[in-house]
């Protein structure tokens, strides 16, 4: 069982994020013309952009760039998970593409709270780091990733 905000992500403040929590974030649907077209643009390998060939690979068709995965769930983070507060992440700790995503896949983002504390440079925000699953239709985890991320506190009294 998921659990859920009790804020919108335009309310979102540190104190909504509870470690161990896990939030369903949403779900998006990969087409095989987005694949090529974001490849083209992008990731322009083969087993990426050309029908014929990645269907003689060894994944036996087009499949989506990681990076093209990255691109669709990072809306699905923005839109669903991350309070809009304006600021900018200092990286990911990790990202494992763990199967290929095919044309036709349902993606959804499973995020897990890791760990939340406070800032002790800058009170008005603390520091969130958590854990992303993206699963496929299947619920198969297809890409793993662990962000962090500064969020505005909504108190900066204690700590």
């Amino acid at each position: 069982m998921a659990d859920a905000f009790s804020t919108l992500p335009t309310e979102r403040c540190f104190e909504d994020f509870t470690v161990g929590a896990t939030y369903v974030c949403g779900s998006t649907r990969v087409t095989e013309d987005e694949i090529i077209r974001f490849a083209e643009a992008y990731d322009p390998q083969a087993m990426h952009v050309d029908r014929v060939l990645a269907a003689e690979g060894p994944f036996g068709g087009v499949i989506a760039s990681g990076w093209h995965t990255v691109a669709l769930i990072m809306r699905l983070v923005v839109d669903n998970f991350l309070p809009h507060n304006g600021l900018p992440s200092p990286g990911i700790d990790e990202l494992r593409w763990i199967l290929p995503v095919r044309p036709g896949d349902t993606l959804t983002l499973r995020a897990t709270v890791t760990e939340a504390r406070r800032s002790r440079s800058k009170p008005d925000r603390g520091l969130i780091h958590s854990f992303l699953e993206v699963l496929n239709q299947n619920n198969e985890v297809v890409m793993t990733m662990r962000p962090v991320n500064p969020v505005r506190v909504r108190r900066q009294d204690a700590g």
